[in-house]
């Protein structure tokens, strides 16, 4: 029995296992995470309340003119073609607001850049922190998805499914080289800059401006990051993972470890639909 149990064990039980040790010693260190924020210092900035919802509403409505333009100025182009021309314009109009974002982050935070949580001399330490993090939450992500799964199909029926993200259904669905290689660009590295930028940067930090408990800037935050994603059926586990990076971001003060931690889940799910 206890040859076939090892047998048994796959590569993926084993990071799962591996992932929840860390996780129930930080329940333990920090009661249940109560004490995890104590002495996390705030971001001292003067920025205005409506400086994050604006730029995402702004970066909308670009990327909606931009789209129906290229649709009305290249009419004929075929299906991948015009999945490229969408994600260039995703990827360019992205990296657009990321400069300009980080360009006024220098008037509206004090230490510039480094009080805004990106200091070049912490990007080793982060990626490793931000890999044990990731590896911590991956089973609790699991264990949501499976949840939301079970009780779709009692409220839906059966047949309810977690539909793919657009994306990845895109990647899996042509074979053009040029448009596998755009998307995975943007999907792994463009797209996590970015969104962190936003909703940890500076809809966590103008949230915690007013809110004396940080838990609560995190939470908030990373509703309206879920809510962000237009698959409500995304949204548990999404909010689950955000919890894990507006964590890691009080915690260490470094936006490059959310950053990291927000590579290295959309890695796995394009390396996963790639593998498949």
């Amino acid at each position: 029995m206890l040859k076939q149990f090892i047998n048994s064990v796959t590569a993926a039980d084993l990071v799962y296992l591996a992932g929840l040790v860390p996780f129930t010693i930080w329940l333990i260190r920090t009661s249940f995470g109560k004490k995890a924020l104590s002495n996390s210092p705030l971001r001292r900035n003067n920025m205005p309340a409506y400086l994050p919802f604006a730029i995402l509403i702004f970066w909308i409505l670009l990327v909606s003119v931009l789209i129906s333009m290229s649709e009305n100025l290249l009419p004929d182009l075929s299906d991948w073609q015009r999945a490229f021309a969408d994600n260039f314009i995703f990827c360019v109009s992205a990296l657009i607001l990321i400069l300009s974002t980080l360009f006024s982050v220098n008037f509206y935070f004090v230490g510039n850049l480094k009080g805004f949580g990106l200091n070049p001399k912490t990007i080793i330490k982060d990626f490793f922190a931000a890999m044990l993090n990731f590896i911590s939450i991956w089973p609790i992500t699991l264990v949501v998805v499976i949840l939301t799964m079970l009780i779709g199909q009692i409220i839906l029926g059966d047949n309810f499914q977690i539909q793919q993200h657009e994306e990845l259904k895109t990647i899996a669905a042509y074979q053009q080289l040029s448009l596998k290689i755009l998307i995975i660009v943007t999907t792994i590295f463009v797209v996590p800059v970015f969104e962190e930028i936003i909703f940890r940067g500076l809809f966590q930090t103008i949230i915690r401006s007013y809110l004396s408990k940080p838990w609560r800037s995190i939470a908030i935050s990373s509703v309206i990051f879920a809510m962000f994603h237009e698959n409500p059926a995304h949204w548990p586990a999404l909010f689950v993972l955000s919890m894990c990076m507006g964590y890691s971001y009080e915690k260490s003060g470094s936006l490059f470890r959310p950053i990291f931690i927000h590579c290295i889940f959309n890695a796995t799910s394009v390396i996963a639909t790639l593998y498949q």
